[in-house]
């Protein structure tokens, strides 16, 4: 039986590309941050939120793929979903959970750094508007993250080295990790806080942006291999 598009190693690549992209311009976001450079704070949430557009692709793709995967029949053969489904209704599914609640993520990350261009006066439109998102965004991404790794190892934990495959879905969940702990300290609180508090979250969103492009050189890299090897 022919492979749909979405069953390539090509399509998990081109997934992988966008989160590999949307990294970059997270790390960068956050190492301007963290630098005296000539960029204002508005033209530096701009580059955050050029960032959660890849990731919001890359989400949605790889949600599409999870949504259509294949299903088993009574005779224990895989047979294809019998209609295309965007978002899908996979509960049962660990791959399915894992990606819907990252597609989610993408969408909150959207709003938190569109939000943040031109951020409120005050500390509580600040929270209101770019911290919830955000944190919204950052416990989906731990969800999806620690689903993932509990589907790719079979169990709540598994330590497994050798394995490319689980390496990315370690990383990535370390990853959604420093996401969650920069979420935590980007709260803006009524009185001014230390300078400091900033800095670690810059650092914890730079940290989180390797780990996700680590973890999708690591798809990529496996993708293409899938290919050579299937082209053989």
């Amino acid at each position: 039986m022919a492979l749909r598009f979405w069953q390539s190693p090509g399509y998990d690549a081109g997934t992988a590309g966008f989160f590999a992209v949307g990294s970059l311009l997270f790390m960068l976001g956050a190492a301007l941050s963290l630098v005296t450079n000539p960029l204002t704070g508005t033209q530096i949430a701009i580059v955050f939120f050029l960032g959660s557009i890849p990731f919001t692709i890359g989400g949605f793709l790889q949600n599409f793929q999870a949504a259509n995967a294949t299903d088993p029949s009574p005779a224990g053969e895989h047979r294809p979903a019998r209609r295309v489904r965007l978002v899908g209704w996979r509960p049962g599914s660990l791959t399915w959970l894992s990606s819907v609640t990252q597609f989610a993520g993408t969408v909150a990350f959207n709003v938190n750094t569109f939000d943040a261009i031109y951020p409120g006066i005050g500390w509580y439109d600040r929270d209101v508007t770019i911290w919830v998102p955000g944190m919204i965004g950052s416990v989906l991404f731990l969800i999806s993250g620690y689903t993932a790794f509990v589907a790719t190892s079979h169990g709540a934990w598994s330590w497994r080295p050798a394995s490319r495959d689980w390496w990315s879905v370690a990383v990535n969940l370390l990853g959604c990790i420093f996401f969650m702990t920069a979420a935590v300290t980007a709260f803006v609180p009524p009185e001014r806080a230390p300078a400091w508090i900033a800095a670690v979250a810059n650092i914890h969103l730079w940290l989180g942006g390797a780990c996700f492009l680590i973890a999708a050189l690591l798809t990529i890299v496996g993708s293409l291999s899938d290919r050579r090897g299937g082209a053989g």
